[in-house]
């Protein structure tokens, strides 16, 4: 904001006016007020740029001229603490009691609330300490609004949800968090010592007791393995092994909301924290790594198990070097929903780029049973109405002998007896009995529904049908 001018002298034309000289200019990391109406400027990820949440006045955020650099651990390590530093605008930090995130403060903006436990936070903020700054950033790209409403949604579908749980996704409590991150870059060496395992099969004999008890000598096919001393060696480049820096934030959230589009990393701007919170990191350079080594160690293995082929494979001794280590500092964005229920706390995280939810709830075991009981009921009914569908089908074929007079039956005819039978096809004669039904060829003048009658003898005991 430009302060405010004023009259020139007297005896002075228009066009020499002269703009007095700033006693005091703002420092040069100060986030300027909004130009209409002096209110603070938030960061807007609709519009990516910073607004004015009252006027609607936007200031745009112009990209960094830096690139996101890796920072080579030994060079690190020989300076270590002479480079920490910490964020313009957060000066300040506060510890919370309960899950002991480290929120870093903005001097503009009060937190009353730890956005990932939802913990009150005592008014006792200290000092920022100096951390290794961070070199990139995802600034957020999805809003309060469109992550409100993939929280609710995600919520809805949770059918053995507590109601409660449905009218807290109501009440819209997310809180936008820069969450930080570390990435390691390694080339690594390994040589391993193993044995390889390959298959055959051996024909085998056997004996085993017939059905008339007698032994008898059978012959299979047996599987075995035949195991080769190996030895070799593997590399490989890591690039970007992604650690969360956080303590508060369960590693199974983190791995639901992946992946996250680290190509689209932006040199850090303090200007993206604006309106957001930010945490420092808990989990440190050193522990980051150990944790990163881990995960290359499994898919180390994995790749000497490839090397070594065949069917089985055993590693006895697995050295690895690690060459060429840098790492980053990052700040990805997260929505994030904590409540509590029964004493018990619970945390959604939303993907501040894509949307995508995760997180932990409770169960209403009254709805499980419902459900189950419901379960039980649709089966038992399902017995029951499949038990009165095989009686009736089986009822017209019951009917032969016991028809009810003037009932029909598609494809069956009644004598006049009352039974029903199968109707013949042309030229065939159906002679009725009483357990059973005899098809044969209709003599001349016997007329099929009166078979018998006419039939002479001996031509009723062929192509019996009988009765169900």
């Amino acid at each position: 904001m430009q302060p405010p001018s004023t009259p020139p002298a007297q005896g002075l034309k228009g066009s020499d006016k002269q703009e007095p000289a700033a006693a005091k200019l703002p420092p040069a990391d100060r986030k300027f007020p909004c130009a209409k109406c002096g209110a603070r400027l938030d960061f807007d990820p609709s519009c990516r740029s910073l607004k004015c949440p009252y006027c609607g006045f936007a200031e745009v955020i112009e990209p960094s001229s830096k690139q996101v650099q890796e920072r080579d651990w030994e060079e690190y390590w020989r300076t270590a603490g002479s480079n920490e530093t910490t964020l313009a605008g957060r000066s300040s930090q506060v510890t919370c009691t309960v899950c002991g995130a480290v929120v870093l403060l903005d001097d503009k903006l009060a937190a009353d609330r730890c956005p990932y436990c939802g913990t009150y936070l005592e008014n006792k903020p200290e000092a920022a300490k100096g951390m290794i700054a961070p070199e990139g950033i995802l600034p957020f790209s999805v809003n309060e609004r469109q992550a409100a409403q993939a929280f609710n949604g995600w919520i809805k579908s949770r059918w053995f949800a507590p109601s409660q749980l449905y009218q807290f996704a109501n009440l819209g409590r997310l809180s936008g968090v820069y969450v930080p991150f570390w990435t390691y870059d390694s080339m690594t060496f390994t040589h391993y010592v193993g044995e390889r395992g390959d298959d055959y099969f051996e024909t085998e004999t056997y004996t085993e007791q017939d059905a008339n008890g007698e032994t008898v000598t059978k012959t299979r096919q047996v599987v075995k393995t035949r195991w080769t001393p190996v030895t070799g060696e593997v590399r490989h480049f890591f690039d970007d092994v992604l650690i969360c820096a956080s303590h508060s934030v369960a590693e199974g959230h983190v791995r639901g909301v992946e992946p996250w589009d680290l190509k689209k990393l932006e040199g850090f701007k303090d200007e993206f924290l604006s309106g957001f919170q930010a945490e420092r990191y808990a989990v440190g350079l050193k522990e980051g790594f150990e944790k990163a080594r881990a995960i290359m160690d499994n898919e180390i293995r994995s790749l000497c198990c490839m090397d070594i082929g065949g069917n089985h494979q055993r590693l006895h001794v697995v050295q690895t070097q690690y060459a060429g280590i840098t790492f980053k500092h990052l700040l990805l964005p997260a929505w994030l929903a904590a409540y509590r229920y029964r004493d018990q706390t619970y945390q959604i995280l939303v993907n501040g780029r894509t949307g995508k939810v995760t997180g932990s709830r409770p169960y209403s075991w009254i709805k499980i049973t419902v459900f189950v009981l419901l379960i039980a009921a649709l089966v038992l009914a399902a017995i029951l109405i499949f038990g009165k569908t095989a009686h009736g089908a089986t009822a017209p074929a019951r009917g032969l002998g016991a028809g009810v007079p003037g009932t029909k039956v598609p494809g069956y005819h009644r004598a006049p007896s009352g039974r029903i039978f199968p109707m013949p096809s042309p030229g065939e004669c159906l002679s009725v009995h009483r357990n059973f039904v005899s098809r044969h060829p209709a003599p001349s003048g016997g007329i099929p529904w009166l078979a018998g009658a006419v039939c002479p003898p001996g031509t009723h005991d062929d192509a019996k049908e009988p009765w169900v």
